[in-house]
């Protein structure tokens, strides 16, 4: 559902009736869309006089983010934000590795349970303020306090000692975070890592001040060890960036960095177009093909490799969907490759697992649940709703984003009343509405939405990501509560072994696992997508990954002359 990184916004919709139909009384707040197929005019793109020393970045799909604090940072438009103020002790490089941040060092133990942080000589935050280590004991111990609403914090933070203890109300602080001495954090695991160390570049383990903390005013201009503080939120508009001149890199190559919000996504591409924009697009939220089309030939035109699958989330614990037969007839009777071929034009991947392509372990294959209508109404009678008699009303809940997913949404909805005869109603919400709903259904599953279309980017590259974080049993990023005590041990033995010369064994626990999902549909992964967004050639230092937009090192992000 979440992801990290420098995510650029959502991208543009295109009005149209679907191959398979247009909008019909089934389908409710959003318009039907299409990939086009009559050509698409080449996009001509305006450079204009773009104002100095500022870069202007786009966040579509939403009119504003509900917080800066970086516990609440779950959506794209608030990670994207946050990663612009917050630091942690580690990151992700261009290269998807663990780099230094305010920790310059770090040491492990021989046995992997212990790792010992050194913070930067002279770390300050972006007031100035000395930044040591019992400021990170402080606010790790803040995003884990139960109620604190923390997104995800007791999840990512969990295996060090004391977390779950503190996060069931038990402590007030976690007995295996501390300052050794200004300079030196020590955090002590319950078993070792592979992924430690990925999951400390996470927003809930970055440092947020302790007068941020304090008071919900200071939010307005928020601040920590990032490259960027706020200076100005204009609600429902956008965020200004100041650079932070405390940075511990020096001080960013660009000024000032403008984030415009807006639920447009198709305003928001003809800004672009305009040259009032030097950012659209992003790994969650890729330009639709007829955009593709119009810019593939332009400068601004980027594409990457997504470590993201767009999947149909199913809530176990609510009827129907409570019935695994059910959810293998949903599965069975999607022909995916068609979808591929004959909606998307090549512009996706089938998903035929839960893991995207090029991730860590999909070398070892895994057996799909294939298109296969006899068998999905063999499976719909087994669930014992023969010819889809019986079923109450079924609703998939999903974000329109950019537009594609509308059409992805409306092609299941025609192959579920074609291949099952069930009818599908579709409610469209914004991500961030989305996003919480999510959420609401991992808390009150009873009162939860019974299917979800939704997208997960990963937050580092490790078939954990995906596997134990999303599908576990006690995992709050199970929203679907999908539960399997196998698959719980097989993840929790995967997750201890961290070792250099245990990946492979790993590597075959987490395939198991992934198998036992597809076979019960733990998910219904779909499809997987590429990243296209533009991005102004005047912009340097900008990387686009597989996860995500980053910069490596910020004084080196410029804004070219303009020719």
């Amino acid at each position: 559902m979440r992801a990290h990184q420098l995510w650029v916004g959502t991208s543009i919709a295109v009005v149209a009736c679907l191959a398979v139909g247009c909008s019909d009384p089934a389908q409710v707040g959003a318009p039907a869309t299409q990939v086009p197929t009559q050509p698409v005019p080449t996009a001509a793109i305006q450079r204009g006089s773009p104002p100095a020393d500022t870069l202007r970045w786009s966040i579509e799909g939403t009119t504003d983010i509900a917080s800066l604090d970086p516990k609440d940072a779950g959506d794209n438009a608030s990670v994207t934000v946050v990663n612009f103020i917050f630091g942690g002790l580690v990151r992700l490089d261009a290269n998807l590795e663990v780099a230094p941040n305010d920790a310059d060092t770090w040491d492990a133990s021989a046995d992997g349970k212990t790792y010992t942080f050194h913070l930067r000589d002279g770390l300050t935050d972006a007031s100035g303020a000395r930044v040591t280590a019992s400021d990170y004991v402080r606010s790790l111990n803040r995003v884990i306090q139960p109620g604190s609403g923390g997104y995800n914090a007791a999840e990512q933070l969990g295996r060090i000692v004391g977390v779950a203890e503190v996060a069931a109300g038990h402590a007030t602080v976690a007995s295996g975070i501390q300052a050794l001495d200004a300079q030196t954090l020590q955090i002590a695991l319950t078993t070792p890592s592979a992924v430690f160390l990925q999951q400390m570049a996470f927003p809930a383990a970055v440092m947020v001040p302790q007068r941020l903390a304090a008071t919900e005013k200071a939010w307005q201009h928020a601040y920590g060890t990032g490259p960027y503080r706020v200076s100005e939120w204009k609600r429902g508009e956008s965020i200004t960036l100041d650079a932070n001149e405390r940075y511990w890199q020096g001080r960013p190559g660009i000024s000032h960095i403008v984030i415009r919000f807006s639920a447009d996504s198709m305003a928001a591409y003809q800004r672009y177009l305009g040259g009032q924009l030097d950012v659209m697009g992003s790994i969650q939220n890729p330009l639709p093909t007829a955009m593709i089309i119009a810019t593939s030939s332009a400068p601004d035109f980027r594409t990457s490799n997504a470590l993201s699958t767009h999947y149909v989330g199913f809530n176990n614990r609510q009827p129907p969907f409570d019935s695994d037969h059910l959810r293998r007839a949903f599965a069975l009777a999607l022909d995916k490759p068609a979808l591929v071929r004959d909606v998307l034009h090549g512009e996706a991947a089938v998903a035929s697992r839960i893991l995207p392509p090029k991730m860590l372990g999909t070398n070892i294959a895994v057996s799909p649940l294939q298109f296969d209508p006899a068998a999905a109404r063999a499976e719909l009678a087994e669930a014992g709703f023969a010819e889809g008699k019986g079923l109450p009303p079924l609703t998939l809940t999903y974000a329109p984003e950019g537009g594609e997913n509308t059409v992805v949404v409306q092609w299941m909805q025609q192959q579920w009343r074609q291949h099952l005869g069930v009818e599908v109603r579709l409610e469209a919400l914004d991500s961030s509405a989305l996003g919480k709903r999510m959420d609401e259904t991992w808390k009150t599953p009873e009162k939860g939405m019974q299917m979800y279309y939704s997208i997960w980017m990963a937050d580092y590259p490790d078939p954990q990501n995906f596997l134990s974080l999303q599908l576990a049993s006690t995992s709050p990023n199970n929203n679907g509560h999908f539960s399997d005590p196998s698959f719980d041990r097989l993840v929790a033995e995967a997750d201890a072994l961290a070792s250099r010369g245990q990946i492979n064994r790993r590597l075959l626990l987490y395939n198991q696992a992934e198998q036992i999902a597809i076979d019960r549909v733990g998910w219904l992964p779909i499809i997987h997508t590429q990243a296209h967004i533009l991005l102004n050639p005047r912009v340097q230092g900008v990387t686009l990954t597989p996860n995500g937009l980053v910069v490596a090192d910020w004084t080196k992000l410029r804004l070219a002359a303009v020719p």
